[in-house]
């Protein structure tokens, strides 16, 4: 009885964490889609100011300058906007006049592309600490499972057959204990809060690699167009191998596409003495599935509901740190990277 209230209270803190990141990712992007819109306000009346100096208007621009600076929010911004106003009387001064307010657009620009990073590594905190607890409670649930059903056992069964029947069921079985992989895996879903360059995300896919004790892992990201799915990092295979390998279309029939167009973990079964399993989970964002993991794990430990566990997490953590947009496609595809 006290396993059975532990799991509830851990699957209960679980749904709690998750709720509350949910709703904390929707109100930043609501104060990120704010920002933006009166960056855009204020980028329009700074065109019609513009028209309006470059075509001597002198009401136009007394009107345009009134609402620049009812606008503006930042004092940088503010303060080029009355420097233009000031030198505005009179159209002698149109080149100073062009540049403050280009100065004051500038710094609104800037002012809602900081409040947008700002809000988006709140965002990745925020999915972080949640996706640590977690994965903390759905260990704890899986420790207490095996607890439970040895109480309920008869007590003429001998302790060997307990033992022996699971390891029929999954052909898999760790030797590690649990606690050391649960620190490792909550240290990995912090590094992956903190990850700043590709090099560093490469290794902690390894590790992750290492934690489902899977020989290979790749990670597939969304093509712009979302009909595809190209390979972006991987562990455990060879750079030869990783060139030739072709994009995946949506409609292909396997399990990773499969997971990507049902946003739903994928196993695939080992065949004894031909092939190994494998684990796919898809990497889920505000926006829907923007890729998938696939894990080719060794010795049958798909069926595993740890390893599976903490494909899932894994992926979870990994999409805060890959989320992809369309607005996020067309500035990459603007700027080549």
């Amino acid at each position: 009885m006290r396993s059975r209230a532990v799991q509830l209270a851990l699957a209960a803190v679980a749904l709690a964490a998750v709720i509350a990141a949910a709703f904390f990712v929707n109100a930043s992007e609501q104060h990120i889609a704010t920002a933006r819109t009166s960056e855009r306000a204020f980028d329009a009346v700074v065109r019609e100011t513009t028209n309006s100096v470059a075509e001597f208007r002198s009401d136009g621009v007394k009107k345009s300058m009134d609402a620049l600076r009812s606008m503006a929010t930042t004092d940088k911004a503010k303060a080029s906007v009355d420097q233009a106003a000031s030198k505005a009387d009179n159209f002698t001064e149109i080149a100073a006049v062009l540049d403050q307010i280009s100065t004051a657009r500038t710094a609104e620009q800037q002012a809602a592309d900081d409040t947008e990073a700002s809000q988006r590594k709140a965002e990745a905190t925020a999915l972080g600490g949640a996706a640590v607890i977690g994965l903390v409670a759905i260990t704890g649930i899986l420790l207490a499972v095996p607890k439970t059903a040895a109480q309920a056992s008869p007590a003429a069964e001998p302790a060997t057959d307990v033992k022996t029947e699971p390891e029929k069921a999954t052909g898999y079985i760790t030797a590690r204990p649990a606690g050391p992989v649960l620190r490792a895996a909550s240290q990995l879903c912090t590094d992956l809060g903190r990850v700043s360059d590709v090099e560093e995300l490469r290794g902690l896919v390894g590790r992750a690699a290492e934690l489902m004790d899977a020989s290979g892992l790749i990670v597939w990201m969304s093509a712009p167009d979302g009909n595809q799915l190209v390979p972006a990092l991987s562990h455990g295979y060879g750079t030869d191998m990783m060139s030739r390998l072709p994009p995946l279309a949506r409609s292909a029939d396997n399990a990773a596409a499969t997971a990507y167009r049902t946003s739903q973990l994928q196993i695939v079964l080992a065949r004894p003495g031909a092939s190994n399993g494998a684990i796919v989970a898809p990497v889920l964002s505000p926006d829907g599935c923007v890729g998938v993991i696939s894990a080719e794990i060794r010795g049958g430990g798909e069926t595993s509901e740890s390893v599976q566990a903490i494909a899932a997490i894994f992926a979870a953590q990994l999409a805060a740190v890959l989320h992809t947009t369309p607005e996020s496609h067309e500035k990459r595809a603007a700027t080549g990277t």
